[in-house]
C-alpha cells in the first residue's frame, strides 16, 4: 500500500485494514535481558577423544579460526559452542539441551564412534523423540529434532538443564527477573519443579530440583550476552557477588542467591558480556555432518539449514 505524504492514514490503514480491537499483543515479541547462551566450558584431557565425540559424534564443526592448537577447542553447535580447554576433566552439574538436525544420523554417527570411545564413561540411548549421550568424562547431552518449542532453528544449544537443590528453584527464579532482569517461571513435571529462566528469542537456562546427591562445584562455566549490562552488574556488587572483573566488555559471577534472603543456591560461574563485546554476534561455521567423500554431494559441505 503506498501513502500518500499530504494524507493522515489510521493505525488499520496501515495494517492492511485491521481493526483496533484485533489489536496484535505486541509482548509475545519481548525478549530477555540475557540475549545470547553463547557458550559451555568445561575442561578435559584428550583432546583426540573429544573431537571424536564432539565432531564426529554429535556431528558440531570445530571452529577453524579460533582455538585451533592441541591445547583448546572450539566446537559450534548452530549460534552457540562448547569450549573444551586441555586441563583436568570438568562435569556440568546438569544435561545440555541441543537441536540437532537428523536423530537417525546422529545414532549412526555415535555408533561408528562407540567403539574407540570404550572404556570411558562415553554412552548414548535413542528414546525416540530423542537420543540422550554422555561425554567421555560424564558430561550428559540431550538432543531434539526440530520443533515448534524451540523456534525454527534446526541446530542449537537450545537449553542447560541445571541438576539443583531441594527447595533452591523458587528463589533461583525470583535471582534471575530481580538481579539479572532475565524473565522465569516455575515449572512443574514428574512431580518435580523448575526455574525456567528465558534466554533471547529460543534458548532458556532450567535449574531441576534433585534429591539425588550432587558433586562440588569443579570450576565449568557458561557464557552469556546481556543488553543491560550496568543493571544486574550495580545489584550483585551491592550484594558482594563479583566473582572476577575481565574488562571493559565482561564481568564475572558465580554465586545464585535468594534475593529475598541473600542464602546462595546453587554455584555456577556466569562469564556475562555486554553487545559491544568484539565476539558478540561473531559468525559460527557449521559443517553438514552428513556429506562424506564416499557419497560427495556438490555444494552440500556447508550446513544449510536454519541457526
Amino acid at each position: 500500500m503506498l501513502l500518500h505524504a499530504s494524507r493522515r492514514y489510521t493505525i488499520s490503514e496501515m495494517n492492511g485494514g485491521e481493526a483496533m480491537h484485533q489489536r496484535r499483543d505486541r509482548t509475545r515479541e519481548d525478549v530477555s535481558n540475557i540475549v545470547h547462551l553463547e557458550h559451555v566450558n568445561v575442561t578435559q584431557p584428550d583432546q583426540r577423544l573429544a573431537t571424536l565425540f564432539y565432531v564426529a559424534g554429535l556431528g558440531g564443526t570445530r571452529d577453524p579460526y579460533m582455538m585451533v592448537g592441541l591445547d583448546n577447542m572450539w566446537v559450534n553447535f548452530g549460534r552457540s559452542q562448547m569450549h573444551l580447554p586441555s586441563r583436568d576433566p570438568q562435569r556440568l552439574r546438569g544435561t545440555i539441551g541441543l537441536v540437532v538436525p537428523d536423530l537417525a544420523l546422529l545414532t549412526q554417527r555415535l555408533e561408528k564412534v562407540a567403539p574407540a570411545l570404550r572404556g570411558s564413561q562415553f554412552r548414548f540411548e535413542d528414546h525416540g523423540g530423542s537420543v540422550t549421550a554422555t561425554c567421555p568424562w560424564g558430561n550428559r547431552f540431550r538432543c531434539h529434532a526440530p520443533a515448534p518449542e524451540f523456534g525454527d532453528t534446526e541446530l542449537a544449544m537450545a537449553y542447560i538443564e541445571f541438576d539443583v537443590p531441594p527447595g533452591s528453584a523458587e528463589g533461583i527464579a525470583r535471582f534471575y527477573p530481580q538481579i539479572m532482569a532475565a524473565p522465569a517461571q516455575m515449572v512443574f513435571r514428574d512431580g518435580v519443579q523448575a526455574a525456567s529462566v528465558s534466554v533471547g528469542c529460543d534458548q532458556r537456562l532450567s535449574f531441576r530440583e534433585t534429591a539425588g546427591p550432587l558433586p562440588d562445584y569443579d570450576g565449568h562455566h557458561i557464557q552469556i550476552y546481556l543488553a543491560d549490562f550496568s543493571g544486574p552488574y550495580a545489584r550483585l556488587i551491592e550484594r558482594g557477588l563479583i566473582s572476577m572483573e575481565t574488562g571493559a566488555h565482561e564481568w564475572r559471577f558465580q554465586d545464585i542467591v535468594d534475593p529475598a534472603t541473600g542464602a546462595a543456591l546453587f554455584r555456577i560461574e556466569h562469564e556475562v558480556r555486554s553487545l559491544r563485546h568484539p565476539l558478540y554476534g561473531r559468525p559460527l561455521v557449521n559443517r553438514n555432518p552428513a556429506q562424506t567423500n564416499t557419497a560427495y554431494l556438490r555444494g552440500q559441505d556447508a550446513f544449510r539449514g536454519v541457526y
